[in-house]
């Protein structure tokens, strides 16, 4: 390996909410003594970052000053780039639009496609950002269950996707591509039967793209906006770098926008809290990330991912009877799904994921995401921390059925 994914950094003190989570993200955080705490739950990175955006946030703060500023041709250079090399789109600089985060530029895009704060379509198990910022903004949230297929894989189910569409008269969607907490990276053949679903019935798509370049071994991410004309022209594409690179804390993310009236109405809806502007600390940090050794660490990131989430993979299906899980092939999330597991031992959710975290495994519980009985796991840790969370859950959280 070129780059750093071994070293076991100690964020306490350090701004990290993944170190050092408190009761107000739902988790007790007493652990037993000669037990550290494993972060594996938010969705940040436990890695040392990218070289290549460390460098440029350096380089730029040995300049002191930090005036008003227009993002710069290399910025947009750099977006354009990393689109054509990594995902085969070509993008112009007008369709690139900044956005202070993923979420708001959800609002913002769902504002112009459904302004009466209609019915929104998504599936479950449902990224947890999405069913609170829905609420926050008074939208009503249509769900439309995944359905996992005779080997486990989670799935559309357009028929019932279709039967929501009708009752509700939803004219807006939001496309998790590639899907948390499930991680499915879907084919371009499913998107295309979800887009020509959307087309029947005139319903657009906010598509958040966050996950795209974590892509694990053996596939490949399909763009939404690329699978049809239709796509393309009602799409709202959001990403950011905050997954690629663990940049949470460098507050940022971008759009993609082909249809230039559409476009312009979201750029407007963004424009009203007069707050949607980025930090040039951030612009540096996507010059820096996007680039070819930001390049060279996204393949060795991916590599590693792989690598963990198979382990993590063989360990459960092998050591812990009546839990089930679907190998991510994207994001570095898993969802385990404990229903057969605690009808077998009598164990109740609470109980088993106070029982991990008094060992010290950080884990997430899952039924905000609407998964009734299912954990959520961040596998993006050094593999050395991988293997003493399963260890430690194997030896003291989940019982055998000869104990």
């Amino acid at each position: 390996m070129r780059f750093d994914f071994e070293t076991v950094l100690d964020r306490t003190g350090k701004d990290s909410i993944a170190a050092n989570p408190s009761e107000w993200y739902g988790i007790n955080v007493e652990t037993r003594e000669g037990f550290p705490r494993i972060p594996m739950w938010v969705a940040d990175m436990d890695f040392v970052c990218c070289p290549a955006v460390t460098n440029a946030v350096a380089e730029r703060l040995r300049y002191p000053n930090f005036g008003y500023f227009e993002p710069s041709d290399a910025y947009y250079d750099a977006i354009i780039s990393w689109q054509r090399n990594r995902h085969g789109i070509e993008v112009k600089r007008e369709e690139i639009g900044y956005e202070g985060g993923v979420l708001g530029g959800l609002i913002s895009a769902l504002r112009v496609m459904c302004p009466d704060r209609g019915p929104v379509l998504l599936n479950s198990p449902t990224y947890i950002g999405f069913t609170n910022v829905l609420k926050t903004n008074e939208y009503q949230m249509i769900l439309s269950p995944l359905k996992k297929d005779s080997q486990g894989i989670w799935r559309m189910d357009l028929e019932d996707m279709e039967k929501k569409i009708q009752q509700y008269g939803i004219r807006a969607a939001i496309v998790c591509n590639p899907y948390n907490p499930c991680g499915r990276v879907w084919t371009r053949q499913e998107l295309k039967d979800m887009m020509d679903l959307f087309e029947k019935y005139g319903v657009q798509a906010v598509s958040d793209e966050i996950w795209s370049d974590l892509i694990l071994k053996g596939h490949t991410h399909t763009p939404t906006h690329t699978v049809s004309e239709y796509a393309r022209m009602h799409t709202v594409s959001e990403y950011a770098l905050s997954k690629t690179f663990s940049l949470a804390g460098i507050v940022g993310s971008y759009h993609v926008i082909f249809n230039k009236e559409l476009r312009d109405a979201v750029v407007k809806q963004s424009s009203y809290s007069h707050y949607n502007e980025m930090s040039v600390l951030w612009m540096h940090a996507v010059i820096g990330g996007l680039s070819s050794e930001g390049a060279a660490w996204t393949d060795e990131v991916c590599q590693v991912l792989t690598e963990n989430i198979s382990y993590a993979y063989d360990f459960i299906t092998s050591h812990f009877p009546g839990v089930s899980v679907m190998k991510p092939e994207g994001t570095y999330m898993m969802f385990l799904d404990c229903t057969e597991y605690c009808d077998r031992t009598g164990t109740d959710m609470d109980t088993l994921l106070r029982k991990g975290v008094e060992y010290g495994v950080l884990w997430q519980d899952g039924r905000p995401f609407h998964g009734d009985h299912s954990i959520r796991m961040n596998l993006a840790v050094p593999f050395s921390l991988v293997k003493e969370a399963f260890d430690r859950l194997d030896r003291y959280v989940f019982e055998k059925e000869d104990r």
